[in-house]
């Protein structure tokens, strides 16, 4: 018994120093980033081609303009997705000692580089097209990491997701998802999402618990299809089409005190959900709103 957990404590603290950010350049961590961010870029990007454009035709290159889509719920998840794979590309680079202005040139560019790549992909199919739209929005997302580090030294500001089952995907699971992972991606009309801000870090040296934030919601239901006037006509009146707007309070994970670098990792990676909490909502179609918790 004595040697058992003589080993895991061996194990766990080589685990704990694998996980600890270099102090210096570590080139061999730092390869094995790059390396590591491109197969898995690759991999995505071939298995998104056989599994969503393979059945279309392809096309020249061109555009479309879909702003006016999906009451712009799309580009609020293209700004999140740019955002969050920019901060695991930049922590990523941390963890191998790489210099701040490569982690934001390198590492807070893997967002928009990777959606950019999708774009266009979207582009060459004739089921689809290129969007403006997603690219500013992509655009968005990586901004809004490097100005944080560039002006506050920190990410004060966090575009977070939560999600809950709607009603809308049982009248077209083609379009909403068949199934619950489906669905999470997307129905629309289940997602929500935020942006929390650190009150902490906006009143230095007050008493307020450093990992306090409060969130901005956003959205939107009624939706079948992309614009209104192509709902489907399965539903006979057609669902009303509304905003949402939410307050909230929520939890910065990475702001909770701990020396265990397999917590900080594990916070860090689920900092990209909101917390279920109290929240109050409002929309034009129901007026305010309470939740006691609300995801």
């Amino acid at each position: 018994m004595f040697l058992l957990v003589f080993q895991s404590a061996l194990a766990q603290n080589s685990f704990e120093n694998f996980l600890k950010p270099s102090d210096s350049l570590n080139k061999k961590r730092q390869n094995t980033v790059f390396i590591s961010e491109a197969v898995l870029a690759s991999g995505a990007l071939i298995g998104l081609n056989q599994l969503w454009y393979a059945d279309y035709p392809r096309s020249n290159f061109h555009f479309i303009n879909d702003n006016s889509e999906w009451m712009q719920m799309d580009k609020v998840g293209h700004l999140f997705s740019s955002y969050q794979i920019g901060r695991f590309g930049a922590e990523a680079l941390n963890w191998s000692g790489t210099s701040k202005k490569n982690q934001l040139v390198y590492g807070a560019s893997l967002g928009f580089v990777f959606l950019t790549a999708v774009e266009v992909m979207d582009g060459f199919s004739e089921e689809w097209g290129a969007s403006m739209g997603d690219v500013i929005a992509n655009a968005s997302g990586t901004a809004l990491y490097v100005s944080q580090e560039l002006i506050w030294k920190e990410q004060r500001i966090i575009p977070k997701f939560s999600y809950h089952k709607t009603q809308y995907s049982n009248y077209r699971p083609d379009v909403l998802g068949s199934t619950f992972p489906e669905q999470i991606i997307k129905d629309y009309n289940g997602q929500t999402y935020w942006l929390s801000a650190n009150i902490y870090s906006f009143s230095k040296g007050s008493k307020i618990p450093k990992w306090i934030n409060l969130a901005f919601g956003y959205g939107a239901e009624g939706m079948i299809s992309g614009n209104n006037d192509n709902n489907s006509p399965i539903l006979v009146p057609k669902p009303e089409r509304f905003r949402q707007f939410y307050l909230s309070l929520d939890v910065d994970l990475t702001k909770i005190d701990t020396k265990s670098h397999f917590l900080k990792t594990f916070f860090s990676v689920l900092n990209t959900v909101k917390i279920p909490a109290p929240t109050i909502e409002y929309s034009p179609h129901s007026g305010f709103k309470f939740y006691g918790l609300y995801f």
